[in-house]
């Protein structure tokens, strides 16, 4: 046979698209020739594959092999074709039958001695591949169980070349020990369990901040942002770590959503391909605005807002970040996504999260007398975070030291992250229950025309926002999201529809003046 073909995946942002993978033999001096727009990984695959070929006790072909990766206008990155390049030169050599192949999607790297390695992005490509209609997929041994994840398929884990090639001629197959790829030593996994309990942070580790812990329950019942303004010490990266312990478990469609984000980003546990908590992202501030959402030259990344989808994104010290950093920001906050745009592709990802910011009160850091900053350059230091993007935060607290005695008092009062999460649990379900019928299942998702048009509330709520509208003290935006915060203060208090005092404590939360 002098033609064959394979079938594997490539990637454009977390949306996979089918490559056909055809090995054509023909006369001409000895070599391989790619096309179909190879990426500089790709094209090195000429060698790769003809070393694990030779190297796994098989023919190298001695004419000239073209190899076609279809469609021809869509680039292909990465090295994850090269075990069904390598298939597919065989099949064309006579040495394997092509037709299973020709049914499959092959996705692994080879490496010099045959020995098949793990590639990044597998979820979202055998996703993809589901949606075209195959079921039986070829992966590296260390990227099955991520493959698995999905319904319904047929996976086939191969540790080598020879391998695959053993199956597909029907010989018999030796699989490796579980644990022989491994290059970590196995542990105990009751001492794993234990030891993550003792780690895992617990919002009762914060003392002398009721309000801002507060504040944690109520962004976390209803999905709005938070911003937390205070010296250092006073516990404001405390609790954006401890933010995540209150949020709810993902569903299994929104576990599935965030682990192919992390698989195309190559950020995956190597131990627990699904993730089901939520995400917590907190990045430098010396981060580039491709790193915050998204980008690169040559292969368009997730970035930091989409490794925190689902889940928290914390901006610690944030206006020392830069200020194209954070304006950029914006339209993922509004959207839920970030396009990405490039010459040669524009990729959406998805960057649905709940965006924590903690500053200093001016450059110095320092409370009260000790500040040695004036008022000039209090105000330089709060304005590097915009209008606008300040204007999208729903809660704003601000942070004071803590004495010694309110310390020790306040340990009585301070409730562990498990009782929070389920009143934020109950909460979310009130909203949910609410909002049956609707795309949206949180209130800081509702836009403000249907917020206003379907969920009214009653005059006397209103009246103090009216009254801050009125003297300018309050954006249409602000009051939009002051009513998103009221609904989500109800749903704590298992009450119909806010209240006034439910209103009166949105806008305090919104203005930074909470008690």
């Amino acid at each position: 046979m002098a033609l064959a073909r394979t079938r594997s995946m490539a990637l454009v942002g977390v949306d996979g698209h089918i490559i056909e993978v055809e090995a054509h033999l023909g006369d001409g001096p000895p070599g391989l020739t790619l096309v179909g727009l190879p990426d500089t990984a790709l094209r090195e695959a000429r060698d790769r594959i003809r070393a694990a070929v030779v190297n796994s006790g098989e023919h190298w072909p001695e004419g000239h092999i073209t190899v076609s990766l279809s469609p021809a206008s869509l680039p292909k990155r990465g090295s994850g074709f090269d075990l069904a390049i390598a298939a597919a030169v065989l099949a064309a050599e006579g040495a394997a039958p092509g037709m299973p192949l020709h049914s499959a999607v092959v996705l692994a790297e080879l490496g010099l001695d045959g020995r098949t390695r793990p590639v990044s992005g597998v979820l979202p490509a055998v996703l993809a591949g589901v949606r075209c209609g195959h079921t039986t997929f070829v992966v590296a041994r260390g990227n099955a169980e991520e493959a698995a994840l999905v319904p319904g398929i047929k996976v086939v884990a191969v540790s080598s070349l020879g391998e695959l090639l053993a199956r597909l001629r029907g010989e018999p197959v030796t699989e490796p020990p579980p644990g022989d790829d491994d290059s970590e030593p196995q542990r105990d996994a009751g001492a794993d369990a234990d030891s993550a309990a003792e780690r895992c942070p617990d919002l009762a580790d914060v003392l002398g901040q009721p309000v801002a812990r507060r504040a944690v329950e109520i962004a976390a019942a209803g999905g709005h942002h938070l911003m937390m303004v205070g010296p250092p010490g006073t516990g404001k990266s405390l609790l954006a770590e401890r933010l995540p312990t209150v949020l709810p478990r993902l569903t299994a469609e929104e576990s599935i959503e965030v682990t192919a984000v992390h698989s195309v980003a190559g950020a995956l546990p190597k131990r627990s391909p699904l993730i089901t908590a939520p995400p917590f992202c907190a990045p430098h501030h010396t981060a580039t605005r491709a790193a915050i959402v998204g980008g690169g030259s040559t292969r368009l990344r997730p970035g930091c807002v989409s490794l925190a989808h689902r889940g928290a994104l914390f901006l610690d010290e944030a206006p020392e970040f830069a200020r194209g950093v954070l304006d950029s920001l914006r339209q993922p906050l509004e959207s839920g996504e970030v396009v990405v745009a490039r010459s040669a592709a524009t990729v959406c990802f998805p960057a649905r999260f709940l965006l924590v910011l903690a500053a200093n009160p001016c450059p110095c850091g320092k409370s009260g007398n000790a500040c040695t900053c004036s008022s000039t350059q209090r105000r330089r230091y709060l304005s590097r975070l915009s209008g606008p993007l300040v204007d999208r935060v729903d809660l704003k607290v601000e942070l004071q030291p803590v004495a010694h005695a309110e310390l020790f008092a306040d340990r009585g009062y301070a409730e562990s992250s498990a009782t929070v999460a389920q009143r934020v649990a109950r909460a979310r379900e009130r909203a949910a229950a609410r909002l049956a019928g609707t795309p949206w299942t949180t209130n800081a998702s509702i836009p403000g025309a249907e917020l206003r048009r379907h969920f009214p509330v009653a005059p006397a709520a209103l009246r103090l926002l009216a009254t801050a509208v009125e003297r300018g003290e309050i954006s249409a935006r602000g009051l939009d999201r002051a009513l998103r915060v009221s609904w989500t203060l109800a749903d704590l208090a298992d009450r119909p529809e806010p209240a006034a005092e439910d209103t009166a404590y949105a806008y305090a939360l919104w203005t930074g003046r909470a008690q």
